[in-house]
């Protein structure tokens, strides 16, 4: 038998239509995903990426094919908010943040209903702003910080309960090119820091290259794939965390 693990994701002949029909968002989609793997899903806009993550999230679910995240069925959560706090981490292009809270309290904020204390919680959030580099801004709300600043308290608080699988929708699309480059090395990092997959959407050449496999999508199935890189020859001596 077998001692490999199950892969991260699993998708097999997946479907998913709106507007009663009339808009195929997934026709058959097929894709695996391993453990560990930082993989990104490009194609025009409209082609099922962002159903996919949305799919993945337990946002919605699909209407036929299987779907799996470390071998548990999709279809069959009973509890999909404990799955997302449990098993998932979001990350939007919009950073969705409450301007009224301190970015530690935004990521603690994620924690609520977890088993840790409130002390646990707030050590593990600074754990995080300081991985991110922001441990010295943790009292500022959004408004006091910059663009970049509250995509990197975002991704913070999408760590925060030691997810498996990270999803980011577009997480760079309203970030200038040095942020980008900033938010994609701490996703290669924390990758590796918090042993995470990481699933990302992106439009931007410059973040699909940064992924071990670009998976590439067009009317809601599977067009194609790169490999940029093997994981066993990334340069590890590059992913610490300062």
């Amino acid at each position: 038998m077998s001692d490999r693990p199950a892969p991260a994701v699993e998708a097999v002949d997946v479907h998913k239509s709106f507007d009663r029909g009339l808009v195929r968002a997934l026709d058959g989609l097929t894709l695996t995903v391993a453990a560990g793997e930082y993989v990104a899903l490009s194609g025009p806009s409209g082609c099922g990426k962002s159903t996919f993550l949305h799919l993945l999230a337990a946002l919605d679910r699909p209407e036929s094919g299987t779907l799996r995240v470390h071998g548990h069925d999709l279809t069959a959560l009973d509890d999909a908010n404990r799955y997302r706090r449990e098993q998932i981490g979001l990350v939007f292009q919009l950073h969705n943040l409450l301007p009224h809270l301190s970015a530690l309290d935004n990521v603690e904020i994620a924690m609520l209903g977890t088993r840790r204390s409130r002390h646990q919680q707030r050590d593990r959030a600074l754990e995080l702003l300081t991985a991110v580099d922001l441990g010295g801004l943790a009292q500022r709300r959004p408004p006091e910080l910059s663009g970049g600043e509250r995509q990197r308290v975002a991704l913070a608080r999408a760590l925060a309960n030691h997810p498996r699988l990270l999803l980011a929708d577009e997480p760079t699309g309203s970030l200038d090119s040095a942020s980008v480059q900033l938010v994609l090395d701490l996703l290669g990092q924390l990758r590796d820091r918090e042993h995470v997959t990481i699933l990302v959407v992106t439009h931007d050449p410059v973040v699909a290259a940064a992924a071990d496999r670009t998976i590439h999508l067009s009317d809601g199935h599977v067009a194609g794939e790169d490999t940029t890189e093997p994981l066993r020859e990334r340069d590890s001596t590059s992913r610490s965390v300062a």
